[in-house]
């Protein structure tokens, strides 16, 4: 199962240059690293990036990322993975433009 990392432009700048991240400011303050499935991803850019250009959508398999992810509740009581290690660049399978188009972001089509 995919899933997906939203970063603004330095955060995923950081992660190329340093090749691992402790993620972006509201990870660091909650102690691990925020991701969120296919179905869940377009909620959390409406709410955590109303309005932000220049973001890049980061896929992830969460099988390769052992007993690091924990699924935990959040919004509504869905489970949304969570990731208690530092964010490596080998873990990202891809790395697409997430562009905003009319007060939207745009996901790829081929997210599953």
């Amino acid at each position: 199962m995919l899933i997906y990392k939203i970063f603004r432009a330095p955060e995923w700048a950081q992660l190329q240059a340093e090749s691992q991240t402790r993620g972006a400011p509201i990870d660091l303050a909650d102690g691990y690293i925020h991701f969120s499935t296919a179905e869940q991803a377009s909620e959390t850019a409406a709410k955590h990036f109303a309005g932000e250009t220049e973001l890049t959508l980061l896929a992830l398999e969460a099988d390769n990322l052992g007993d690091a992810l924990k699924w935990e509740p959040s919004r509504g009581g869905a489970l949304f993975p969570h990731l208690f290690r530092d964010l490596k660049i080998d873990d990202v399978l891809w790395a697409k433009s997430l562009p905003f188009e009319n007060g939207t972001h745009i996901f790829p089509d081929d997210m599953t």
